[in-house]
């Protein structure tokens, strides 16, 4: 069995899903290829991975091209507004703060729950449950640089192979992002 990762590309799942028999993720660059347009001959290759990275992990895509680890709630590929370069934004489900667990004096007449699951899934409570219980769902934020070595540069025109070079730039973030993340996963599995 191979060790868990916290995001990774579903080749085989897009392909069998697909309408064209080759990549559902493709067939959605076509259809969105005008939300690249501010990326064509771009010299970094920032503006464009944002966007494919957006594509691929968009809800109409259910599950996504990019799948992730349970406790990852959300991430995004965003500029950096300082220097431009290339970040990511990435929420994960924590236990408590260590300072809540150590003592039960802070929770007054109330019962505080964690995250509810279902088959080792962390869910939002609903509505119906909130009626009735006080919920306390810890989050952490990772906001990391991304390094843009190994990016394929954006096409310089539309037609200059956008699918293929979406598809190259999605796996590498997804690798990248694994560098930085899994390490804090792993230990979050733990709790």
């Amino acid at each position: 069995m191979s060790e868990p990762v916290a995001f990774w590309v579903d080749h085989d799942y897009d392909r069998e899903r697909a309408g064209d028999g080759v990549s559902r993720y493709g067939e959605h660059v076509r259809n969105n290829a005008a939300e690249f347009a501010d990326c064509y001959g771009d010299i970094a290759p920032v503006a464009f991975a944002c966007t494919a990275w957006r594509i691929a992990t968009s809800p109409v895509l259910s599950p996504g091209y990019v799948r992730w680890h349970r406790r990852i709630l959300s991430a995004r590929c965003v500029r950096n507004q300082w220097d431009g370069t290339l970040s990511a934004r990435i929420e994960l489900v924590s236990p408590r703060p260590a300072t809540l667990t150590w003592s039960p004096d802070w929770q007054g007449d109330r019962e505080w729950r964690d995250w509810p699951q279902t088959f080792g899934q962390f869910l939002e409570p609903s509505e119906q449950d909130l009626v009735k219980t006080s919920y306390l769902r810890a989050m952490l934020l990772i906001q990391t640089p991304i390094p843009l070595d190994g990016l394929p540069e954006a096409p310089a025109e539309p037609q200059d192979a956008l699918e293929d070079t979406a598809r190259r730039t999605v796996v590498l973030l997804a690798r990248k992002l694994n560098e930085a993340v899994m390490p804090i996963v792993r230990q979050l599995e733990r709790w």
